[in-house]
Protein backbone atom coordinates (compact mmCIF):
# COMPACT_ATOMS: atom_id res chain seq x y z
CA UNK A 1 0.00 0.00 0.00
CA UNK A 2 2.85 2.14 1.05
CA UNK A 3 4.31 1.77 -2.72
CA UNK A 4 1.14 2.31 -4.35
CA UNK A 5 0.79 5.90 -2.86
CA UNK A 6 4.74 6.24 -2.99
CA UNK A 7 4.30 5.57 -6.89
CA UNK A 8 1.40 7.77 -7.29
CA UNK A 9 3.06 11.16 -5.10
CA UNK A 10 5.89 10.33 -7.94
CA UNK A 11 3.77 10.52 -10.91
CA UNK A 12 1.40 13.73 -9.55
CA UNK A 13 4.54 15.67 -8.67
CA UNK A 14 6.01 14.74 -12.96
CA UNK A 15 3.07 15.92 -14.01
CA UNK A 16 3.20 19.05 -12.06
CA UNK A 17 6.65 19.94 -12.98
CA UNK A 18 6.10 18.88 -16.50
CA UNK A 19 2.69 21.40 -16.77
CA UNK A 20 4.88 23.78 -14.72
CA UNK A 21 8.48 23.93 -16.80
CA UNK A 22 6.09 24.00 -20.50
CA UNK A 23 4.35 27.02 -19.95
CA UNK A 24 7.01 29.23 -18.75
CA UNK A 25 9.17 28.66 -22.19
CA UNK A 26 5.51 29.55 -24.14
CA UNK A 27 5.23 32.60 -21.60
CA UNK A 28 8.44 33.82 -22.82
CA UNK A 29 7.68 33.48 -26.17
CA UNK A 30 4.53 35.09 -26.17
CA UNK A 31 5.86 37.67 -23.80
CA UNK A 32 8.05 38.57 -26.41
CA UNK A 33 4.86 38.83 -28.62
CA UNK A 34 2.88 41.20 -26.86
CA UNK A 35 1.09 39.25 -24.56
CA UNK A 36 1.42 36.32 -22.20
CA UNK A 37 -1.13 32.99 -22.05
CA UNK A 38 -3.27 32.14 -19.11
CA UNK A 39 -2.96 29.47 -17.23
CA UNK A 40 -4.91 27.18 -15.38
CA UNK A 41 -4.84 24.76 -12.17
CA UNK A 42 -5.27 21.57 -12.27
CA UNK A 43 -5.79 19.57 -9.05
CA UNK A 44 -4.82 15.91 -8.82
CA UNK A 45 -5.98 13.87 -6.02
CA UNK A 46 -3.26 12.64 -3.84
CA UNK A 47 -3.47 9.57 -1.78
CA UNK A 48 -4.43 10.17 1.95
CA UNK A 49 -7.07 13.17 1.29
CA UNK A 50 -4.53 15.29 -0.40
CA UNK A 51 -4.69 17.02 -3.25
CA UNK A 52 -1.80 18.77 -5.95
CA UNK A 53 -2.33 21.69 -7.75
CA UNK A 54 -1.43 21.49 -11.54
CA UNK A 55 -1.10 24.54 -13.74
CA UNK A 56 -2.29 24.44 -17.02
CA UNK A 57 -1.85 27.11 -20.02
CA UNK A 58 -4.11 27.91 -22.32
CA UNK A 59 -3.18 28.38 -25.57
CA UNK A 60 -2.07 32.46 -26.67
CA UNK A 61 -5.17 34.71 -28.33
CA UNK A 62 -2.50 35.19 -31.38
CA UNK A 63 -2.80 31.61 -31.99
CA UNK A 64 -6.12 31.28 -32.07
CA UNK A 65 -6.76 34.37 -34.12
CA UNK A 66 -3.79 33.16 -36.69
CA UNK A 67 -5.96 29.71 -37.09
CA UNK A 68 -8.99 31.48 -37.69
CA UNK A 69 -7.34 33.42 -40.29
CA UNK A 70 -5.93 30.58 -41.97
CA UNK A 71 -9.39 28.93 -41.60
CA UNK A 72 -10.43 31.96 -43.24
CA UNK A 73 -7.69 32.38 -45.93
CA UNK A 74 -8.61 28.39 -47.07
CA UNK A 75 -12.61 29.32 -47.36
CA UNK A 76 -11.70 32.63 -48.72
CA UNK A 77 -11.63 30.83 -52.18
CA UNK A 78 -14.70 28.89 -52.17
CA UNK A 79 -16.96 31.56 -50.68
CA UNK A 80 -15.70 34.63 -53.33
CA UNK A 81 -16.85 32.11 -56.00
CA UNK A 82 -20.27 31.05 -53.60
CA UNK A 83 -20.91 34.97 -53.04
CA UNK A 84 -19.77 35.93 -56.42
CA UNK A 85 -22.20 32.73 -58.11
CA UNK A 86 -24.94 34.44 -55.68
CA UNK A 87 -24.32 37.94 -57.19
CA UNK A 88 -24.19 36.45 -60.26
CA UNK A 89 -27.94 34.79 -60.13
CA UNK A 90 -29.45 38.11 -58.02
CA UNK A 91 -28.03 39.64 -61.09
CA UNK A 92 -29.36 37.03 -63.59
CA UNK A 93 -32.75 37.34 -61.59
CA UNK A 94 -32.90 41.19 -61.79
CA UNK A 95 -31.93 41.18 -65.80
CA UNK A 96 -34.60 39.13 -66.17
CA UNK A 97 -36.93 41.13 -63.59
CA UNK A 98 -36.15 43.82 -65.96
CA UNK A 99 -36.65 41.84 -69.32
CA UNK A 100 -39.69 40.42 -68.23
CA UNK A 101 -40.81 44.04 -66.92
CA UNK A 102 -40.01 45.83 -70.16
CA UNK A 103 -41.71 43.19 -72.00
CA UNK A 104 -44.58 43.37 -70.09
CA UNK A 105 -44.64 47.33 -70.18
CA UNK A 106 -44.41 46.83 -74.34
CA UNK A 107 -47.21 44.40 -74.31
CA UNK A 108 -49.65 47.13 -72.18
CA UNK A 109 -48.04 50.25 -74.51
CA UNK A 110 -49.49 47.47 -77.82
CA UNK A 111 -52.26 46.73 -76.23
CA UNK A 112 -53.17 49.81 -75.22
CA UNK A 113 -52.46 51.04 -79.21
CA UNK A 114 -54.56 48.29 -80.29
CA UNK A 115 -56.93 49.36 -78.24
CA UNK A 116 -56.83 53.01 -79.19
CA UNK A 117 -56.77 51.91 -82.65
CA UNK A 118 -59.92 49.61 -82.42
CA UNK A 119 -61.69 52.55 -80.37
CA UNK A 120 -60.90 55.04 -83.67
CA UNK A 121 -61.71 51.93 -85.72
CA UNK A 122 -65.11 51.79 -83.88
CA UNK A 123 -65.67 55.22 -83.61
CA UNK A 124 -65.04 55.60 -87.52
CA UNK A 125 -67.57 52.92 -88.38
CA UNK A 126 -70.34 54.42 -86.09
CA UNK A 127 -69.98 57.68 -87.55
CA UNK A 128 -70.04 55.61 -91.15
CA UNK A 129 -72.92 53.69 -90.02
CA UNK A 130 -74.67 56.78 -88.41
CA UNK A 131 -74.02 58.81 -92.13
CA UNK A 132 -75.23 55.83 -93.68
CA UNK A 133 -78.28 55.81 -91.54
CA UNK A 134 -78.57 59.28 -92.42
CA UNK A 135 -78.84 59.14 -95.79
CA UNK A 136 -81.27 55.86 -95.66
CA UNK A 137 -83.81 58.37 -94.06
CA UNK A 138 -82.93 61.17 -96.03
CA UNK A 139 -83.05 59.26 -99.10
CA UNK A 140 -86.32 57.55 -97.80
CA UNK A 141 -87.92 61.07 -96.74
CA UNK A 142 -86.98 61.82 -100.59
CA UNK A 143 -88.68 58.71 -101.93
CA UNK A 144 -91.77 59.31 -99.70
CA UNK A 145 -92.19 62.94 -101.19
CA UNK A 146 -91.52 61.48 -104.21
CA UNK A 147 -94.42 59.01 -104.11
CA UNK A 148 -96.27 61.29 -102.89
CA UNK A 149 -95.86 63.99 -105.52
CA UNK A 150 -96.31 61.03 -107.91
CA UNK A 151 -99.60 59.93 -106.04
CA UNK A 152 -100.64 63.74 -106.87
CA UNK A 153 -99.78 63.95 -110.10
CA UNK A 154 -101.19 60.50 -111.07
CA UNK A 155 -104.62 61.34 -108.92
CA UNK A 156 -104.92 64.66 -111.02
CA UNK A 157 -104.02 63.07 -114.02
CA UNK A 158 -107.03 60.65 -113.58
CA UNK A 159 -109.29 63.20 -112.83
CA UNK A 160 -107.92 65.49 -115.70
CA UNK A 161 -108.96 61.90 -117.58
CA UNK A 162 -112.05 61.39 -115.97
CA UNK A 163 -113.57 65.00 -116.51
CA UNK A 164 -111.30 64.87 -121.12
CA UNK A 165 -113.78 61.04 -120.89
CA UNK A 166 -116.74 63.06 -119.70
CA UNK A 167 -116.26 65.84 -121.64
CA UNK A 168 -115.05 63.35 -124.86
CA UNK A 169 -117.94 60.95 -124.18
CA UNK A 170 -120.57 64.00 -124.71
CA UNK A 171 -118.69 64.99 -127.71
CA UNK A 172 -118.92 61.63 -129.21
CA UNK A 173 -122.30 61.74 -128.93
CA UNK A 174 -122.87 64.60 -130.38
CA UNK A 175 -120.48 63.74 -133.08
CA UNK A 176 -122.36 60.99 -133.79
CA UNK A 177 -125.61 62.76 -133.65
CA UNK A 178 -124.35 65.35 -136.23
CA UNK A 179 -122.64 62.14 -138.15
CA UNK A 180 -125.90 60.71 -138.20
CA UNK A 181 -128.17 63.52 -139.26
CA UNK A 182 -125.56 65.12 -142.09
CA UNK A 183 -124.83 61.75 -144.17
CA UNK A 184 -128.48 59.83 -143.52
CA UNK A 185 -130.39 62.66 -143.08
CA UNK A 186 -133.83 61.94 -141.66
CA UNK A 187 -132.57 57.91 -141.57
CA UNK A 188 -133.14 56.96 -137.95
CA UNK A 189 -132.52 53.43 -136.40
CA UNK A 190 -134.40 50.39 -137.39
CA UNK A 191 -135.70 48.02 -134.69
CA UNK A 192 -138.56 46.78 -137.09
CA UNK A 193 -137.62 44.39 -140.01
CA UNK A 194 -141.02 43.18 -141.12
CA UNK A 195 -141.11 45.67 -143.60
CA UNK A 196 -140.84 44.99 -147.91
CA UNK A 197 -137.36 46.24 -148.03
CA UNK A 198 -135.83 43.66 -145.92
CA UNK A 199 -137.84 40.59 -147.58
CA UNK A 200 -134.53 39.87 -149.25
CA UNK A 201 -132.64 36.81 -149.09
CA UNK A 202 -129.78 38.75 -147.98
CA UNK A 203 -131.57 39.81 -144.86
CA UNK A 204 -134.17 36.88 -144.47
CA UNK A 205 -132.31 36.40 -141.02
CA UNK A 206 -133.51 39.98 -139.45
CA UNK A 207 -137.17 39.69 -141.55
CA UNK A 208 -137.64 35.99 -140.02
CA UNK A 209 -136.33 36.70 -136.89
CA UNK A 210 -138.84 35.87 -133.71
CA UNK A 211 -138.42 36.37 -130.06
CA UNK A 212 -139.14 32.75 -128.92
CA UNK A 213 -138.70 31.42 -125.43
CA UNK A 214 -137.13 28.12 -124.15
CA UNK A 215 -135.39 27.00 -120.73
CA UNK A 216 -132.07 25.95 -120.93
CA UNK A 217 -132.12 22.06 -121.74
CA UNK A 218 -134.21 23.04 -124.88
CA UNK A 219 -130.95 25.44 -125.79
CA UNK A 220 -128.06 23.18 -125.17
CA UNK A 221 -130.01 20.16 -126.54
CA UNK A 222 -130.45 21.95 -130.19
CA UNK A 223 -127.84 24.04 -130.33
CA UNK A 224 -123.92 23.35 -129.66
CA UNK A 225 -122.50 26.81 -129.94
CA UNK A 226 -124.06 28.72 -126.95
CA UNK A 227 -121.74 31.98 -125.24
CA UNK A 228 -122.42 34.76 -122.97
CA UNK A 229 -121.57 38.36 -123.92
CA UNK A 230 -123.21 41.48 -123.65
CA UNK A 231 -125.11 40.89 -120.82
CA UNK A 232 -126.57 37.57 -122.08
CA UNK A 233 -126.52 34.08 -123.65
CA UNK A 234 -126.52 33.59 -127.38
CA UNK A 235 -126.50 30.75 -129.82
CA UNK A 236 -125.42 30.47 -133.27
CA UNK A 237 -126.92 28.96 -136.40
CA UNK A 238 -126.64 29.14 -139.79
CA UNK A 239 -123.47 32.09 -139.60
CA UNK A 240 -125.71 34.61 -137.05
CA UNK A 241 -125.95 34.94 -133.19
CA UNK A 242 -129.18 34.86 -131.37
CA UNK A 243 -130.03 36.26 -127.94
CA UNK A 244 -131.23 32.71 -126.39
CA UNK A 245 -134.02 34.18 -124.86
CA UNK A 246 -135.36 32.17 -121.81
CA UNK A 247 -131.96 30.23 -121.34
CA UNK A 248 -130.69 32.52 -118.29
CA UNK A 249 -134.69 34.83 -117.11
CA UNK A 250 -131.97 37.62 -115.66
CA UNK A 251 -130.21 37.42 -118.91
CA UNK A 252 -130.35 41.38 -120.47
CA UNK A 253 -129.64 41.83 -124.09
CA UNK A 254 -128.74 46.01 -124.92
CA UNK A 255 -129.31 44.70 -128.32
CA UNK A 256 -131.61 42.23 -129.09
CA UNK A 257 -130.93 41.35 -132.56
CA UNK A 258 -129.06 39.17 -134.92
CA UNK A 259 -125.31 39.56 -135.44
CA UNK A 260 -123.67 37.98 -138.43
CA UNK A 261 -120.23 36.57 -138.30
CA UNK A 262 -120.25 33.95 -140.65
CA UNK A 263 -117.84 31.66 -138.04
CA UNK A 264 -119.14 30.09 -134.73
CA UNK A 265 -115.62 30.98 -133.18
CA UNK A 266 -116.20 34.67 -133.78
CA UNK A 267 -118.31 35.64 -130.84
CA UNK A 268 -120.63 38.62 -131.37
CA UNK A 269 -118.27 40.92 -129.22
CA UNK A 270 -115.54 39.97 -131.62
CA UNK A 271 -117.15 41.29 -134.48
CA UNK A 272 -118.64 43.82 -133.26
CA UNK A 273 -115.62 45.51 -131.91
CA UNK A 274 -114.08 45.20 -135.96
CA UNK A 275 -117.45 46.52 -136.97
CA UNK A 276 -116.45 49.64 -134.49
CA UNK A 277 -112.95 50.05 -135.64
CA UNK A 278 -114.13 50.19 -139.49
CA UNK A 279 -116.89 52.80 -138.42
CA UNK A 280 -114.38 54.56 -136.94
CA UNK A 281 -111.52 54.48 -139.58
CA UNK A 282 -114.00 55.62 -142.31
CA UNK A 283 -115.59 58.33 -139.87
CA UNK A 284 -118.81 56.86 -139.10
CA UNK A 285 -118.25 56.12 -135.66
CA UNK A 286 -116.56 58.37 -132.91
CA UNK A 287 -117.39 56.48 -129.67
CA UNK A 288 -115.53 53.83 -127.62
CA UNK A 289 -114.29 50.70 -129.16
CA UNK A 290 -115.60 48.45 -126.46
CA UNK A 291 -117.57 45.19 -128.39
CA UNK A 292 -121.10 46.69 -127.46
CA UNK A 293 -124.50 47.43 -129.69
CA UNK A 294 -124.89 50.54 -128.49
CA UNK A 295 -126.91 53.49 -129.74
CA UNK A 296 -123.94 55.33 -131.15
CA UNK A 297 -122.82 51.74 -132.62
CA UNK A 298 -126.87 51.45 -134.33
CA UNK A 299 -126.84 55.23 -135.44
CA UNK A 300 -123.23 54.18 -137.29
CA UNK A 301 -124.16 51.64 -138.83
CA UNK A 302 -127.25 53.20 -139.94
CA UNK A 303 -125.30 56.20 -141.50
CA UNK A 304 -122.95 53.93 -143.53
CA UNK A 305 -125.77 51.62 -144.94
CA UNK A 306 -128.02 54.81 -146.03
CA UNK A 307 -124.48 56.33 -147.43
CA UNK A 308 -123.64 53.24 -149.36
CA UNK A 309 -127.07 52.18 -150.26
CA UNK A 310 -127.76 49.19 -147.99
CA UNK A 311 -131.32 48.71 -146.68
CA UNK A 312 -131.07 50.15 -143.06
CA UNK A 313 -130.97 47.80 -140.54
CA UNK A 314 -128.86 49.43 -138.10
CA UNK A 315 -127.34 46.23 -137.27
CA UNK A 316 -124.67 44.00 -138.09
CA UNK A 317 -125.73 42.21 -141.25
CA UNK A 318 -123.95 40.35 -143.88
CA UNK A 319 -123.94 43.12 -146.93
CA UNK A 320 -123.18 45.57 -144.33
CA UNK A 321 -119.78 43.49 -143.32
CA UNK A 322 -118.77 42.62 -146.96
CA UNK A 323 -119.17 46.29 -147.76
CA UNK A 324 -117.26 47.57 -144.65
CA UNK A 325 -114.81 44.83 -145.59
CA UNK A 326 -114.57 43.19 -142.18
CA UNK A 327 -114.07 39.43 -142.74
Amino acid sequence: MKRIVYLTCIGSLALALTAWGAPRGKAADGSARGGGARSAHVVSPRSGGGHSVARVNRAPRSSHLSATRARTHAAEPGTVTRNRAALGHKTSVAQTTTRRTAKAEATRARSSRVVSRETTTAERNRAALNRERNLTRANAHRVQATQARNTRMANATRNAARRNLAVNRQRNLTLARNVLHNRAGNIRVTNNWRGARFNDPRYAAFHNYNRTWHDRGWWTDHHSHIVFVLGGWWYWNSGYWYPAWGYDPYAWYPYDGPIYTGYANLTPDQVVVNVQVALRDQGYYAGAVDGAMGPQTRAALAAFQADNGLAVTSAVDQPTLQTLGVA
